[in-house]
């Protein structure tokens, strides 16, 4: 069986050749591109999420522990608050820190001022301090506007 060429239709073959269904690889790949930059722009944004939940979440702690060590020492009797400089370490738990209290009398026995001072292990984290002042009751009688303390 013997074709000519000179029977051959050019215009069939430019339309076969047209008419061509799929991707081409070019297409794929500038799409694979497209979709990478996508989704590294998205991790980034992920991560950013995630440090600052992270640093939220140890500033909630540290607030607590703060709060709970002012509340303590707020609500002891003047007498029992020694004149004091400590330092603890807490390394249990899911927030790691160190306390420091820093206790002096500069008028004595009728003034206190108080420094709790909270240090996070983390490096992550910066300190927090709370200064407050405890002053001595003229007497132990609340309702009393005249009394004189015993």
């Amino acid at each position: 069986m013997r074709t000519s060429l000179r029977s051959f239709d050019r215009t069939a073959a430019t339309t076969m050749t047209n008419e061509r269904k799929g991707f081409s690889v070019v297409e794929v790949i500038v799409a694979m591109v497209l979709l990478a930059i996508a989704v590294s722009s998205l991790a980034a944004l992920t991560y950013s999420v995630s440090q600052s939940a992270m640093t939220a979440t140890a500033n909630a702690y540290r607030n607590g522990v703060l709060m709970q060590e002012v509340n303590r020492l707020e609500g002891l009797p003047y007498d029992s608050v020694v004149v004091v400089s400590s330092s603890t370490d807490f390394l249990t738990g899911p927030y790691q820190y160190t306390k420091k209290i820093n206790i002096a009398e500069p008028t004595v026995n009728l003034v206190k001022t108080i420094q709790v001072i909270i240090v996070p292990k983390s490096t992550k984290f910066k300190p927090d301090t709370a200064n407050f002042i405890r002053t001595k009751a003229r007497t132990s009688h609340v309702l009393c506007t005249d009394c004189v303390a015993q």
